[in-house]
């Protein structure tokens, strides 16, 4: 089932690049004033606007459908996880090991000035 719908989607993705690389700019109208032709166009003067729109329409809610859909699938696998089989608690006690002795704080040496000549 899930490598129906990821064939699908990667189908409906194709689909929807493809429809919106048909449509038509905003700036597209101004050359049909001055004599663009737009009565020669594939789907026909206005055609194309309310088809390609219905069609981006369409596209994108099987787009959103699988989407979700996928995700849905993903995130409610069952199967082994590393972290489920952890028998450890989770929680234990630092303990110190060996001898522990102080570290004696050392004061850094002075470093000669640098403006000094030598």
């Amino acid at each position: 089932m899930p490598i129906l719908l990821i064939i699908l989607h990667v189908i409906v993705c194709i689909a929807i690049i493809m429809i919106v690389l048909l449509q038509t700019g905003k700036g597209a109208d101004m050359g049909a004033a001055f004599g663009g032709g737009s009565s020669q166009t594939l789907f026909g003067s206005t055609g194309a606007s309310t088809f390609l729109s219905k069609a981006t329409t369409i596209v994108a809610v099987i787009f959103m459908i699988t989407s979700l859909s996928l995700a849905y699938i993903s995130g409610h696998k069952k199967g082994s996880s590393i972290m489920t089989d952890v028998k450890a608690p989770i929680e234990q006690k630092a303990e110190p090991t060996g001898d522990v002795t102080p570290v004696k704080e050392t004061v850094p040496a002075q470093l000669p000035d640098a403006t000094e000549k030598k």
